[in-house]
């Protein structure tokens, strides 16, 4: 057991991650404090998607631990972690197409205390996006891709998140629509709720975290606070190759 920051909600420590015998992840630690944004970044292929789903056991790690507010979670299946308070938005929105709004969003309170808290989750969501309360009955796949994202978020949160990782959360947005999700994310962060989310725009999401991490194939190569890496020469080596 680690000696315990009173601040560190999620501590990685030393985890190799494997595809059968092919390695992807080697040796990563990783932490996120309580009521902080951090930003994974990497080129593609780097390992990014793969510790988010690490972190929620979609993919199992071979070496290493994972810890969640003291608690060791390595061998705790995907269902008792999300009950735990860690949420998992994936990469390209994944909503239930053919489902309402509101049909998706009650499928995000799916554990017990999510249920009980249900309608007190709902009115939040729907305040943090309106654009959703006036959808409510519209069918998810009729709706524009930064309304899915949107739609994909607030599901998210219905689960009473402690944690809330969000793969890609800006991947073909508009930039109109990007500026809104930067201001919920904040927004989430300021009700002290965590925030590990991955991006391929460096400068965005430096802009918006409080520290990042850069992976390069499968390795952490860099890690500090985000004003400081932003003209970091190491990153611009990792994206650049120069």
């Amino acid at each position: 057991m680690p000696i315990w920051d009173g601040s560190m909600l999620l501590d990685i420590k030393n985890i190799d991650v494997l595809y059968d015998d092919f390695q992807v992840i080697w040796d990563l630690s990783l932490s996120v404090k309580t009521g902080e944004m951090v930003a994974l970044l990497g080129p593609n292929g780097s390992g990014k998607s793969t510790i988010l789903n690490t972190i929620s056991n979609l993919i199992d790690h071979k070496t290493g631990d994972i810890y969640f507010d003291r608690e060791r979670i390595s061998d705790r299946p995907t269902f008792q972690r999300t009950a735990m308070g860690i949420s998992h938005v994936l990469e390209r929105r994944r909503v239930f197409p053919h489902l309402t709004v509101l049909q998706n969003l009650f499928l995000g309170a799916w554990h017990q205390q999510a249920k009980q808290s249900r309608q007190q989750s709902l009115s939040k969501v729907y305040r943090m996006f309106p654009k959703l309360a006036a959808r409510s009955n519209q069918l998810a796949h009729t709706m524009s891709g930064g309304e899915q994202q949107m739609l994909a978020i607030a599901r998210g949160l219905m689960g009473l998140p402690r944690l809330l990782m969000v793969d890609e959360p800006f991947l073909g947005l508009s930039p109109m629509v990007v500026k809104d999700l930067i201001g919920i994310f904040k927004n989430i962060v300021a009700e002290g709720i965590s925030i590990l989310f991955v991006e391929q725009n460096v400068r965005l999401a430096l802009s918006m975290a409080d520290r990042g991490y850069v992976l390069e194939s499968g390795r952490l190569v860099i890690t500090g606070d985000a004003e400081d890496l932003i003209d970091n020469d190491m990153v611009k080596k990792v994206f650049l190759g120069s």
